[in-house]
């Protein structure tokens, strides 16, 4: 087994939250409650390529429906019959159905007998209502998805809550431990084109790799892409921005949708660090993440932004778990700040990890171009970044009573000494 394989294992996107494919998807629902869960699951980041729509009327209005036209690439039919009367009327349906439609039968009713029956006649899958979005998600992807195809990455989005959170030192952190210390394989990417300081923390001289790469993402190939990453060790890979200010830059959202797509495809873990800036592409950069880390300061500005992006966040990704909340820059002296637990009950969700303020570690890490646990591995903040790399990949539960961690209540007990 090779090393991208191994990763995989351990790390990566599910094969069920690949994106689908630009197909055409067509429903004809007899009960509301599918036709519901159907638009649902059509509104879904994992089916944004897809187009879908939703019908009353069952196989019967299939039937009328598609009586001398075209079929789609996929078609959804629910039937209120079971037995015989309910592969009649399939039949019925294969009469009007093009060879290369694959086809979804929703019924009511748990029957092994129908479902092989369903099966053996051409239906690509029998799903028993009623249905959650999700599960239709995971068959739509199941379908499409190519067993022999390449494993792809996990996409992480790191966002501040406001500019100077700090979120692109913790990304940056992150993205090193998890390739340094838990040796899966990543590719850290700074989408802040004009100001963006990943070469910087690293130690690297800024170049035009991910400005050539939204340019023309059409070449960007595995052969380019190799071409265009600085390697740092064995594990992580820096896809790094030009920081001039000559330049205009104005790619279109599909370049930077492609970009990611080209990186997850060789890399298991991959690292958005997202600038601070509200832009079409961002938007949709940001809610196309498998998984989002919002940054945010114990100040009002951050807890207001922070709420307004989880808000969004939630409606726009209603099946996808929450966004991960950071605070830093805590127990700043002599700063009023807000308590991490009022933080907590604004956002409805608890931060993952709360790091001190600490002007000479982070100081020092940034004019010598290091990472924090290469400076003071045992230090608090070193820590939570720890915490924090297990967490988004699932190499351990967001604990607030784990000893080794940075955790929200430890700051509180702090704080309340002092």
């Amino acid at each position: 087994m090779n090393k991208r394989a191994e990763d995989e294992q351990t790390f990566g996107a599910a094969p069920h939250e690949r994106p689908v494919p630009r197909i055409a998807i067509r429903a004809f629902c007899e009960f509301p409650d599918t036709g519901a869960a159907l638009q649902r699951a059509g509104a879904d980041r994992r089916l944004s390529k897809a187009h879908l729509t939703v019908h009353l009327g069952g196989i019967n209005a299939a039937v009328e429906f598609y009586n001398g036209q075209i079929t789609p690439n996929l078609l959804i039919v629910e039937t209120r019959l079971n037995g015989q009367a309910a592969l009649d009327e399939l039949d019925r349906l294969a009469a009007v159905c093009d060879p290369a439609t694959k086809v979804v039968v929703v019924g009511r009713t748990n029957d092994v007998e129908l479902y092989r029956e369903l099966i053996r006649r051409g239906a690509s899958e029998y799903l028993v209502a009623p249905l959650a979005p999700l599960q239709f998600i995971e068959v739509i992807s199941g379908l499409y998805l190519d067993p022999g195809a390449d494993p792809i990455g996990r996409v992480i989005s790191f966002i501040g809550a406001r500019g100077g959170a700090g979120s692109s030192t913790i990304a940056h952190n992150v993205g090193w431990c998890i390739a340094e210390e838990l040796h899966i394989n990543t590719t850290i990417v700074d989408f802040d084109l004009p100001f963006g300081t990943l070469g910087l923390d690293f130690n690297d001289e800024a170049g035009q790799g991910i400005a050539e790469a939204l340019s023309a993402p059409e070449r960007l190939d595995d052969m380019l892409l190799d071409r265009l990453l600085i390697k740092r060790g064995e594990h992580l890979s820096l896809f790094t921005a030009p920081a001039v200010l000559e330049r205009d830059y104005d790619a279109a959202p599909e370049a930077y949708e492609a970009v990611i797509d080209a990186v997850r495809r060789s890399t298991p873990c991959v690292i958005i660090d997202m600038p601070h800036a509200w832009t079409p592409w961002s938007k949709a950069c940001l809610i196309a993440a498998d998984e989002i880390v919002i940054v945010a300061t114990p100040d009002l500005a951050s807890l207001r932004n922070a709420k307004n992006i989880i808000e969004l966040v939630k409606k726009a990704r209603p099946d996808d778990i929450l966004p991960r909340l950071v605070i830093n820059q805590a127990n700043t002296p002599k700063r009023p700040e807000i308590p991490s637990k009022d933080f907590a009950e604004t956002m409805g969700i608890d931060p993952i990890s709360v790091l001190p303020f600490d002007p000479a570690l982070f100081g020092q890490a940034a004019n010598n171009g290091q990472m924090l646990i290469e400076l003071q591995p045992k230090a608090a903040p070193s820590e939570a970044v720890r915490r924090l790399a297990r967490t988004v990949t699932g190499r351990s539960a967001a604990s607030s009573s784990d000893k080794n961690t940075t955790s929200l209540f430890s700051f509180l007990k702090t704080k309340k000494q002092a």
